[in-house]
């Protein structure tokens, strides 16, 4: 299986697989997949103008309501991997979204996880609507692409 790429799926994580990060058998372990994923998730919401700034100034917050990975390949130590993320649905309240972890080398999928986040107030503790002009400009980047 090779990478999908698109101009909807810009980078948003890049790093390495350390010794560290692998498994009694070699492979990177699932914690660490996890990770990457969600060091890319916070550059994704920057991109769509959820920045830690506006959180902290709007006392919101995000937070993951379901995460669905399908692993696809194996990493070893000394692989580098590539995320890409695209923006599969903005809602009043929640965004879904997807990102596909690549090998940067060999250019197979690794991983893709689709996750499900909703918008917070951090003081009501409650979900809270986007506001208008941010989920007006993240709409015009929804795309109806999945990478399966």
């Amino acid at each position: 299986m090779t990478t999908h790429e698109s101009p909807e799926a810009p980078t948003t994580y890049r790093g390495a697989v350390y010794p560290w990060q692998c498994d009694h058998i070699g492979h990177m372990n699932v914690m660490w997949y996890v990770g990457k994923f969600d060091e890319a998730t916070w550059h994704f919401f920057t991109g769509l103008g959820l920045t830690p700034s506006y959180l902290r100034n709007e006392n919101r917050g995000m937070a993951a309501v379901q995460q669905n990975i399908t692993y696809l390949s194996e990493l070893q130590a000394g692989d580098v991997v590539v995320v890409r993320s695209r923006l599969l649905e903005m809602r009043e309240k929640v965004v879904r979204f997807q990102h596909e972890m690549t090998n940067a080398e060999t250019g197979e999928v690794a991983a893709r996880t689709e996750l499900t986040a909703v918008h917070l107030d951090r003081d009501a503790r409650r979900a809270c609507a986007f506001p208008e002009a941010l989920r007006a400009d993240a709409q015009k980047h929804v795309s109806d692409e999945t990478g399966d």
